[in-house]
């Protein structure tokens, strides 16, 4: 599945009415997610997986931030190991918000990150596996107003600052053991859903829309982004460097730029 196919299936949910709420402080509801699961998994079955751990606060001090963690304990060197998890924001303009794809140099993934939320929800983390299968783990944040709203400042001045990327792996880090990088990239995230505070119009989304990271060439992991993700994306997430060498990333925007940096990994 593609973030673009997301958009699709959105906006039809949008005419049946069900994908958001006004009501900026309204009760997360659970009534949104059997129409979203027919939307992006029909006629999938979806098992609660106690192995996949999905951790925020129950009330984020900025819809515009919200911090989640993701953990899911199995190795994906095993036979049914969770290959990506669709991370889904239930009752945002927009649903979902990525897309996490591991290899087996994630070993057991963990990742950290920050989203977008527009009001109360349920947030969803689907697993699937190589053959298809797909797991569920669920949770209630309140949160209002990061999906809309108004923005300033000086657009050249936000584009030319928008790709500086800052990375680095967590000492002590040893080759064959698991370690933990983190990831930051300044960039607006532009939701489309946005105001300019001068014009009054809606700012066109702009966002980071793909991360790839590779150690040594080989994949680590990649990430399919869409405005759900917050301003100046963060992901902090474990890898097994399978000896020294370098750490990369190549980061792409909805508008064709490409980012990228190199790390040396000495193990």
């Amino acid at each position: 599945m593609r973030i673009t196919r997301g958009y699709r299936q959105f906006i039809a949910l949008i005419g049946l009415g069900l994908a958001y709420s006004g009501n900026a402080l309204a009760e997360a509801s659970d009534q949104l997610w059997p129409a979203l699961k027919e939307s992006f998994f029909a006629g999938k079955t979806i098992e609660p997986a106690p192995f996949i751990k999905l951790e925020g606060p129950k009330r984020a001090e900025s819809g515009a931030q919200v911090p989640i963690t993701l953990t899911i304990d199995k190795s994906l060197g095993e036979q049914d190991a969770i290959k990506k998890v669709y991370v889904i924001v239930d009752a945002n303009p927009i649903p979902l918000a990525a897309i996490y794809h591991f290899t087996e140099l994630s070993g057991k993934p963990q990742l950290s990150t920050r989203i977008r939320m527009e009001t109360d929800s349920y947030i969803h983390a689907i697993g699937e596996t190589a053959d298809g299968k797909l797991y569920m783990a669920a949770i209630v944040i309140r949160a209002a107003g990061g999906c809309g709203g108004l923005v300033d400042g000086d657009d050249t001045a936000i584009r030319a600052a928008a790709g500086k990327i800052k990375m680095n792996v967590e000492a002590p880090a040893k080759t064959g053991e698991a370690a933990f990088a983190t990831f930051h990239i300044k960039h607006p995230m532009f939701t489309g859903l946005q105001r300019d505070l001068a014009s009054g119009g809606y700012k066109p989304a702009f966002y980071i829309q793909k991360v790839a990271f590779t150690h040594n060439g080989k994949p680590v992991m990649h990430a399919d982004f869409a405005v759900g993700v917050s301003e100046d994306p963060y992901l902090r997430f474990s890898y097994l460097p399978d000896g020294p060498g370098s750490l990369d990333v190549k980061a792409e925007d909805n508008e064709g730029k490409s980012f990228t940096q190199t790390i040396e990994f000495k193990g």
